[in-house]
């Protein structure tokens, strides 16, 4: 029989006793876009199902929902990067569907739909206008890449109510147009409006400005964060720390609960 676990601790693959799984939350299909030069849709799909929904994979140039309750828009390089990072991305059909969904009073499953944008996601949600603000090159001009320690500074989103508020958590951080900026009013804006949903702590990799790492809309179910919580879900194959300490092998899933918070916020809504 596996060890008692903290309710810190996320099991391992060979855990022989693990939490219940909360059947309901198989009912909640997450759309998972792909454009041209998405890299990280496929770990995107894996990290809504470990959270325990069901991911569905939507194309760029399609204009079908598939009557999803959520979406992610995935990291990578759309076209490459051409024009802006995330500009082409941003007149996809498919986004166009997402945008008017996210700004509807009504949509299939939640009102309006959560949609979340990582990394290339977040600079397509802000060439959108979904999001406010721009994504522009690394104040030191060069890609990055490491294990990022992040605040949760707003808990009440669609995707962070699985969170404390003022929670730290370690995600990987991949990027070369990393550095949000926006003009004052709006800056003040967010500051006031609470919007500032993770902050980064420790160091500021790219420049960003208060040390922005994602926001939120005004109505909590647009998010945008520069970080990859993908890429930190299952213990043993994320960053080697973690957010609540040293916790070896069972460390790295910190950005699972950005999955499982959507997740749960729509079935209670149901």
């Amino acid at each position: 029989m596996a060890e008692s676990l903290a309710p810190t601790e996320v099991p391992l693959v060979g855990d022989f006793s693990t939490a219940p799984t909360n059947s309901a939350l198989a009912d909640v299909r997450v759309g998972v876009i792909t454009f041209p030069g998405t890299l990280d849709d496929r770990d995107a799909v894996r990290a809504v199902t470990l959270a325990g929904g069901t991911a569905v994979p939507l194309w760029y140039n399609d204009t079908d929902l598939q009557n999803v309750d959520a979406v992610v828009v995935p990291g990578g390089f759309s076209y490459g990067d051409y024009l802006r990072a995330g500009a082409i991305a941003a007149k996809a059909p498919m986004m166009e569907k997402v945008a008017k969904a996210a700004s509807a009073s009504g949509t299939s499953g939640s009102s309006p739909l959560p949609v979340l944008g990582i990394c290339n996601g977040f600079q397509i949600l802000t060439e959108t206008h979904l999001l406010p603000g721009s994504m522009i090159k690394n104040d030191h001009r060069k890609f990055i890449c490491r294990d990022q320690v992040l605040r949760i500074d707003n808990n009440e989103t669609f995707w962070t109510s699985d969170f404390e508020k003022g929670q730290q958590i370690v995600v990987p951080l991949k990027n070369q147009d990393g550095q949000y900026v926006a003009d004052a009013h709006t800056l003040e804006a967010l500051e006031a409006e609470g919007r500032v949903v993770f902050r980064y702590v420790g160091v500021n990799p790219n420049g960003s400005r208060n040390d922005i790492a994602g926001i939120t809309n005004e109505r909590g179910n647009v998010v945008g964060l520069m970080p990859h919580p993908e890429h930190a879900v299952e213990p043993g194959f994320g960053p080697d720390s973690s957010g609540f300490g040293d916790v070896a092998l069972r460390g790295g899933a910190d950005g699972l609960g950005v999955f499982t918070s959507v997740l749960n916020q729509l079935v209670s809504a149901r």
